[in-house]
């Protein structure tokens, strides 16, 4: 059956197919995900019956965006528990499909501690799966319950910076329901201002190479009928010349214990460009995305992709002229330097939005204590 424990609330998501799901029919259990490199010209779902299948869509960005991967990762343990297979094999694989994005480390964490925890207590490999698969239900819902306080707290910021509504708001990449178990990051917070009337326009960079904010953020912007325009990445500078940007709104794919924030290739340049006019950079990400073991920007591993997706073009319907799958567009043998992130110093940061809290100004103190504030408070209850 459809795992019905994903998704809580009555908001509507913006595709009419679930991002990620577990389903259990009778040839075993399988994770199910929506391509999201088929959009937005069509929604078409993947169907992973083991680890190595959900590894495959993970490194193909077939399912992407920090929160997502932690959660399709404890999805991927459970996977591998319910079908027999060696999980301890499977988390490896799993963890290191996509090395920057610490969520998906935190979430194959959870599930195979919870299989290890269960399957040492009572030596049942069942009952060990149903604990794998229990930790990523609880993950995935707790995402969609961050998310909905992100938005909460990022609104709130932008009514303390910006009085008086009307935000003109610029974002990068893909940070909606398509990377979440809920309504996204930092897309969450332009949508609730959109709710209450605040937002007066959406600024989308397309985001080169592999265009999320084209393909993605759009798509997701148009079926929520929000006020966007969409932009190339270089246009952003005359956009900010020319007054037209209020805040800029970005994820983020870790933290560092600094604040250094690792987000796709592309952010850094905007928060340049957002200290030299005076705008708000505000990062939105959940708890889960601050890495206290990865003490600075510099410890950052930031992951390569292949030369191809920048000397191609891949797109749903594109013809296939190239050696990558791609339409081609610069000469055969041309290198491509092509970094997935980049990484921006905390000094640049106005404030990071959690579900848990706004640090502003953003330090490696300030990050520790709302961590702490939050093992707290999760410990007590």
């Amino acid at each position: 059956m459809a795992d019905q424990d994903a998704y809580i609330g009555e908001d509507k998501r913006p595709t009419g197919t679930p991002v990620i799901r577990w389903e259990e029919p009778p040839e075993g259990p399988v994770v199910v995900l929506l391509d999201q490199t088929r959009l937005p010209a069509e929604e078409v779902e993947l169907v992973c019956t083991d680890a190595p299948a959900l590894v495959e869509a993970i490194r193909s960005l077939s399912v992407r965006g920090a929160p997502l991967l932690g959660i399709a990762g404890a999805y991927g343990v459970a996977l591998a528990a319910a079908r027999g297979f060696d999980v301890d094999e499977a988390a490896a694989a799993l963890e290191g499909a996509r090395p920057t994005a610490v969520n998906l480390a935190v979430g194959v964490r959870r599930a195979a501690s919870a299989y290890r925890s269960a399957l040492a207590a009572e030596g049942d490999l069942g009952a060990a799966a149903a604990a794998a698969l229990a930790a990523a239900r609880a993950l995935h819902r707790e995402d969609a319950e961050a998310s909905g306080r992100m938005a909460e707290h990022g609104l709130a910021l932008l009514d303390e910076l910006l009085p008086g509504g009307g935000h003109r708001i610029l974002t990068h990449c893909n940070t909606g329901a398509l990377v979440s178990g809920g309504e996204g990051t930092a897309f969450a917070v332009a949508l609730r201002a959109h709710r209450a009337g605040q937002l007066r326009r959406l600024w989308v960079d397309e985001t080169r190479p592999l265009l999320q904010g084209a393909r993605l953020t759009a798509y997701e912007a148009a079926r929520s009928g929000m006020a966007y325009t969409l932009l190339t990445d270089s246009a952003a500078g005359s956009l900010f010349a020319a007054g037209e940007v209020d805040a800029v709104l970005v994820g983020a794919d870790r933290i560092a214990a600094d604040g250094s924030v690792a987000n796709k290739v592309g952010s850094y340049p905007l928060a340049v460009l957002a200290r030299y006019h005076h705008v708000p950079f505000i990062v939105v990400a959940p708890l889960t995305t601050v890495d206290p073991e990865t003490p600075d920007g510099a410890a950052i591993e930031v992951e390569q992709r292949p030369g191809y997706e920048v000397t191609e073009v891949t797109a749903p319907q594109v013809p296939v002229t190239g050696a990558g799958g791609g339409a081609a567009v610069a000469p055969l043998g041309t290198q491509a330097y092509n970094p997935a992130f980049d990484v921006t110093p905390p000094e640049l940061v106005t404030a990071v939005v959690t579900e848990e809290g706004v640090v502003s100004p953003v330090t490696a103190e300030a990050l520790a204590e709302l961590c702490a504030r939050s093992r707290r408070v999760t410990t007590s209850q």
